[in-house]
């Protein structure tokens, strides 16, 4: 991992996927973890359909499904137009021309055209403590119901009939998420609980749901992520390396 300067944002370059995608992000603020890395394991999509990412960061979610998947279309949307800037950087380093970036309002993701899925790691968790004095950590952390509901409506509104919404939550945010997919037309079809180790309380869930769907909703059983020893466990490894889909 290295540092650079670039437009007066310090960087670190760091890479996902077991070294297959390269990917730049801000040294300090708000930094991708794994939960990327899951989201983009837990979409359904195939070769050659078109997916839409909400609030898309750096980039890291889109390039990591971009790997999985073999002619996959993103377009990600994201506010911060330092952080577009840099998720486009990021798509020409790994030679991804088949990804979009766009300086925007999750609210206007209408204007990109239909999609056969659409994700978002929402900023959505309970509002408790002391926030973080770094602006960038409190937008990408901190949100309400009324923004999870928004960013649901935004997202299932640019999806075609039977398209798949995923989202991944907060676990305590799990019954807000639920209904704001129903209120988006996308009922909840499947939850995937991520377990922090063996017996551990989730803090973190998959929620996908299907546009026009009506299925009831299965609670998956779920991944554990690390062993009793702090190390990621084969099936989490096989996900956050080696590039597998989630079964959901």
């Amino acid at each position: 991992m290295s540092d650079a300067d670039v437009n007066g944002l310090t960087q670190s370059d760091d890479c996902l996927l077991g070294g297959r995608v390269r990917y730049a992000q801000p040294r300090r603020g708000f930094r991708s973890g794994i939960e990327p890395v899951l989201l983009a394991a837990a979409v359904p999509a195939k070769p050659g359909q078109r997916v839409l990412e909400g609030g898309c960061g750096a980039g890291a979610a889109l390039l990591c499904l971009a790997v999985r998947v073999a002619a996959v279309r993103g377009v990600g949307i994201e506010q911060d137009a330092a952080l577009v800037a840099l998720a486009r950087r990021n798509a020409a380093d790994n030679e991804r021309s088949e990804l979009t970036f766009i300086a925007g309002d999750i609210a206007a993701s209408g204007d990109a055209g239909r999609f056969d899925h659409a994700f978002a790691n929402p900023p959505y968790h309970l509002a408790s403590g002391t926030a973080s004095p770094d602006p960038s950590r409190v937008v990408a952390k901190r949100g309400d119901a009324a923004m999870l509901a928004s960013w649901a409506a935004a997202l299932g509104r640019a999806l075609v009939p039977r398209g798949t919404l995923t989202f991944i939550l907060a676990s305590a945010a799990l019954p807000v998420g639920i209904a704001a997919f129903a209120a988006a037309g996308c009922a909840a079809s499947a939850m995937l609980p991520l377990w922090p180790k063996e017996a551990r309380a989730a803090k973190l869930v998959l929620l996908r749901g299907v546009k026009g769907g009506a299925s009831p909703l299965r609670v998956l059983p779920g991944l554990v992520l690390h062993a009793p020893d702090g190390r990621f466990t084969p099936a989490a490894e096989a996900v956050l390396r080696d590039g597998q889909p989630l079964p959901m």
